[in-house]
């Protein structure tokens, strides 16, 4: 099978190869899996670059998040199980933590439902407790985690802010359905959020960003709010002040969603049936911007990296040869 491996770490574009190399072997309670989609996620550039919690032995296969096929031909969600990720024709995954694809998504759509959809609806419900009615600020908010933070948000009966860098990324999020934009490359951040909320602030903030976009997030957060902290897509951690939460009375919540998988995966089990649910309605559903061969995989992994996609960027190994997906 075709498979991009990573030998050394350093950006995507320089380290992943695509090689011939054998079928992986599906260990105890694994199963393989034909990659009908894999999405691409932040993570996968980081561990290219060897930046990763996660550092998988090298040759490794990256790819977290992919929707598969059973050898009994059913269509499922899977997180490959590394060093045999999804950018490949085929990958294992642990059989107990197979979810099932909805009927409403097609396959790139189902394979970027899962992580991103995951972790705002733990972050936005499990970890900030958003009411309906409250106001949600989303940075980033034309991304692939920030558009599903944006869509839950409005599932949620939230009033939508998204931050987001240029006027392209300001049009895709104001598609999503935000009800307010700030395009932080030509307008004061906290200033236009206070306009937007009449000096209140807002509830929940929603910050896979961190650097400058956590300073803006400590500003603008209303009295009782929360702040997520999902990631850091700056490279910056910030190293917030935790006399200014005191006097301002506000939360910090970290969200790894990782944890559930062990600590609770029932949990996880339930947040898809939730999410299945709202993209049956149509009340959510995956902004796919591009759909690559599987040759294009690498590129496509760079562009993640470099910040200059939206949405969601999923390779589709089917295209290599015509088949739709």
């Amino acid at each position: 099978m075709q498979a991009w491996q990573v030998h050394e770490n350093g950006e995507p574009s320089e380290v992943m190869r695509l090689a011939d190399v054998a079928q992986p072997v599906p260990g105890d309670g694994q199963i393989l899996l034909r990659v009908r989609a894999a999405n691409i996620n932040f993570p996968d550039v980081l561990m290219c670059r060897g930046q990763y919690q996660v550092r998988p032995p090298l040759p490794f296969t990256p790819g977290v998040e992919i929707c598969g096929e059973t050898p009994d031909g059913r269509r499922v969600i899977a997180n490959p199980a590394l060093p045999h990720g999804g950018f490949a024709e085929y990958a294992v995954a642990d059989a107990a933590a197979l979810l099932p694809a909805p009927d409403s998504l097609d396959d790139a759509e189902a394979a970027a439902l899962h992580i991103g959809y995951q972790t705002g609806w733990f972050g936005l419900h499990r970890r900030a407790r958003l009411e309906a009615g409250e106001t949600l600020l989303v940075h980033a908010a034309a991304g692939g985690v920030g558009s599903a933070a944006v869509q839950l948000g409005k599932a949620a009966g939230a009033r939508v802010i998204g931050v987001v860098g240029g006027a392209d990324k300001a049009a895709v999020a104001r598609e999503l359905g935000c009800d307010a934009v700030i395009d932080r490359r030509g307008e004061d951040v906290v200033a236009a959020v206070r306009e937007a909320t009449g000096g209140r602030g807002a509830d929940v903030i929603y910050d896979p960003v961190g650097g400058d976009a956590y300073t803006q997030s400590a500003k603008t957060v209303a009295f009782e709010g929360r702040i997520v902290v999902v990631g850091f897509a700056s490279g910056t951690i910030p190293s917030p002040a935790l006399n200014h939460a005191l006097v301002k009375n506000y939360a910090i919540l970290g969200l790894h969603w990782g944890l559930y998988a062990t600590k609770n995966p029932k949990l996880i089990q339930h947040c898809h049936e939730q999410l299945t649910e709202l993209a049956a309605r149509g009340a959510i559903r995956p902004l796919v911007s591009e759909r690559v061969p599987l040759s294009g995989a690498a590129a496509a992994v760079q562009r993640v990296g470099d910040g200059v996609t939206t949405g969601r960027v999923t390779v589709l190994p089917g295209l290599e040869n015509g088949a739709a997906a």
